[in-house]
């Protein structure tokens, strides 16, 4: 039997990178998942996984994916939230179209989804929220301002649920990913040489994270081994933060 046998799950950013390894990993473990993206979701198919197109940011999502998780499953155990975008250029030279769209998906996002879903997951007595935050959370990047602004306001956001929440049985934990090989950075892999080199030498492992590496965090996070963790901001880089 799987850690999260006939729980449930809701996934957004499902179609790739993190989300979509985070998704094949639950699914593996017995859980059933809402797997939830802008792009649709072709190649996820199993019995336990229902696919929606959704974008994150638009006014109704929320409400869309916390009625659909009920609609198919009947209850939310488990909220990833995943869905995120970069949009790099300085403060400066930001537009702020840029700067807005950012916080919309990266911030905005989270915390309407957590405030439709909380009021469902209560009732499991033991509803884990997991917001994905990034080495941002603790750190900055030069022309990444929209970006580390909203991993920093992802880590308080997540430290309030955290307390607020607690009494209820659930637990609300970030995690904050290095670089990690997705379809966000597998470009600028691909065009620049430097950036796998730079972030490469950084890490006392030597390489690159992969999907699979932040799936794995989230899928302890999400066990009844991680019960008396929350509030947390698990650092998965490979040990770059510590070097920085």
């Amino acid at each position: 039997m799987g850690l999260h046998q006939g729980l449930t799950a809701i996934v957004t950013g499902a179609a790739s990178g993190i989300g979509r390894a985070t998704a094949q990993r639950l699914l593996e473990e017995g859980a059933f998942v809402l797997c939830v993206d802008q792009h649709a979701n072709e190649d996820l198919s199993h019995e336990h996984a229902v696919s929606i197109v959704v974008d994150v940011a638009d006014n109704n999502a929320a409400e869309i994916v916390t009625t659909s998780a009920i609609e198919h499953f009947g209850a939310i155990d488990f909220l990833i939230n995943n869905a995120g975008m970069v949009g790099g250029s300085s403060i400066e030279t930001m537009d702020i179209l840029v700067w807005d769209r950012v916080m919309t998906v990266n911030l905005h996002a989270v915390f309407k989804l957590c405030k439709a879903a909380i009021p469902v997951m209560k009732a499991s007595q033991r509803g884990r929220i997991i917001n994905i935050g990034s080495v941002m959370s603790t750190l900055a990047g030069s022309a990444m301002g929209a970006y580390t602004s909203s991993k920093h306001a992802i880590a308080g956001l997540t430290k309030t649920l955290a307390l607020e929440l607690g009494e209820y049985g659930m637990t609300a934990n970030y995690i904050q990913p290095g670089a990690i090989i997705t379809g966000i950075t597998q470009p600028v892999i691909d065009s620049d040489p430097n950036f796998s080199e730079f972030w490469i030498n950084k890490s006392p492992l030597k390489r690159l994270g992969r999907p699979e590496d932040i799936a794995n965090a989230i899928n302890f996070l999400l066990s009844d081994d991680a019960s008396f963790i929350t509030g947390h901001g698990l650092v998965v880089d490979g040990g770059v933060i510590r070097q920085a």
